[in-house]
């Protein structure tokens, strides 16, 4: 069944000013979280017996912000999580101001293996321009703390921000390295519609966040991090040996997962959507020439908390044929330094032969993708174009892709 797991917590202590995620802000003492958290363990035990959890070798708690469940309501979901699915990966995504020694030694202590901690920056102008609640400090020290603790730990950095500068970058990138943390995750701001950042900014230019200036924070970024022993494996994420996270590489490599909670996303093969379906009857059948589902939970946190049988969950729901699932293979495999596996490309060529091989000539001559190893993979530039050359690759799908509620 579903190689993944991933669970949504859509609680935080206050919306950052760049986040348009499923979360909203929430004191820690409202009863909705842990009601809330208490159905996610309750759907974990039905998804179990429908054999979802067999074979499940990743799993994920993800946000929003985990932490703000505290030690006992963490400790406790992440225990179900390990005792259900037992995944040999289990990650938890953390806020350095809600990471206290007790909720750190819960997570631990109840199965989890890696910490994901959003620290954006190291410079407290930047981290207040973004609206994190911790400063440089903080997360200095709880970083410190989690790596001391034994977890495999991950930060994520992020780069093109107000105010930030190329020194400034630089010593944001030096200074989580200098943590010893495994792995890295360096993204460029996005600033999304609708957000407290897009209504600050409505009226600049932002030229801080300029495509040119994206492109040299991310090459900056490269060439520190490559020089510090860590290995770029996709886009936007480094790892020392031994520390890629299997997790997010299930997302770029077509295999199936399974997201719980409020806004969670799942991608499922018609078998195992069928096998959802026996749980939850208004579920639409499948079209014809179906072979991949993706569904993405619309109900909300508070009726969640209500109910959490999966038969009383709404769902938005995707429906993609062998060609588009396939070309979505491609595109999502092109993020990866190892790029392109050669089943993949054998099958795409059966499904859309000279039209696979026009765009793939046509973004070797761009400079878009290499022959590496036996491997189409993609170059710096075609990172850096990251949109023309996922969008060459997608543009293989025929027809649009069907979609339904529930």
């Amino acid at each position: 069944m579903a190689s993944a797991l991933y669970l949504h917590i859509p609680f935080c202590a206050r919306k950052c000013a760049y986040c348009d995620f499923a979360s909203w802000a929430t004191p820690a003492e409202d009863p909705l979280v842990d009601a809330y958290a208490r159905a996610l363990g309750a759907q974990l035990g039905e998804a179990a017996s429908l054999g979802f959890l067999e074979g499940c070798e990743t799993a994920y708690l993800g946000g929003g912000t985990p932490t703000l469940l505290g030690a006992q309501g963490l400790g406790t979901l992440l225990k179900r999580v390990a005792d259900l699915a037992a995944p040999s990966e289990l990650t938890c995504e953390a806020n350095p101001d809600s990471l206290c020694d007790e909720v750190l030694l819960s997570a631990r202590d109840a199965g989890a293996t890696r910490l994901s901690i959003g620290v954006q920056s190291l410079d407290d102008a930047e981290l207040a321009e973004l609206g994190r609640l911790h400063d440089a400090a903080c997360a200095r020290e709880r970083v410190a703390a989690a790596v001391a603790s034994g977890l495999d730990v991950s930060v994520d950095l992020m780069c093109a921000t107000p105010g930030q500068t190329h020194e400034s970058w630089a010593r944001t990138l030096e200074g989580a390295v200098a943590l010893g943390v495994g792995h890295l995750s360096v993204y460029p701001l996005q600033i999304e519609e609708g957000t407290a950042l897009d209504r600050r900014y409505a009226d600049d230019p932002c030229m801080w966040n300029a495509p040119e200036v994206q492109a040299e924070r991310m090459t900056k970024a490269q060439a520190l991090l490559e020089s510090h022993g860590y290995a770029r494996y996709e886009v936007a994420s480094y790892a020392r040996a031994g520390k890629a996270c299997r997790h997010n590489k299930a997302y770029w490599t077509g295999r199936s997962y399974l997201g719980l909670g409020t806004g969670a996303s799942s991608m499922l093969n018609l078998e195992e959507y069928l096998r959802l379906s026996t749980a939850c009857p208004k579920l639409p059948a499948p079209p014809g020439g179906a072979v991949r589902v993706r569904l993405t939970g619309e109900t909300g946190r508070r009726e969640l908390a209500g109910d959490a049988r999966l038969c009383a969950q709404s769902f938005s729901l995707e429906f993609l044929t062998e060609p588009q699932a396939v070309a979505e293979d491609l595109m999502l495999g092109a993020r990866l330094t190892e790029g392109l596996d050669p089943a993949l490309v054998s099958r795409a060529r059966v499904l859309f032969g000279a039209r696979l091989d026009d765009a793939v000539d046509d973004l070797l001559a761009r400079g878009l993708l290499a022959e590496k190893g036996g491997r189409l993979a993609p170059t710096e530039q075609g990172w850096l174009l990251g949109n023309e050359l996922y969008g060459a690759l997608w543009d293989l799908a025929p027809g649009e892709v069907a979609s339904a509620s529930c």
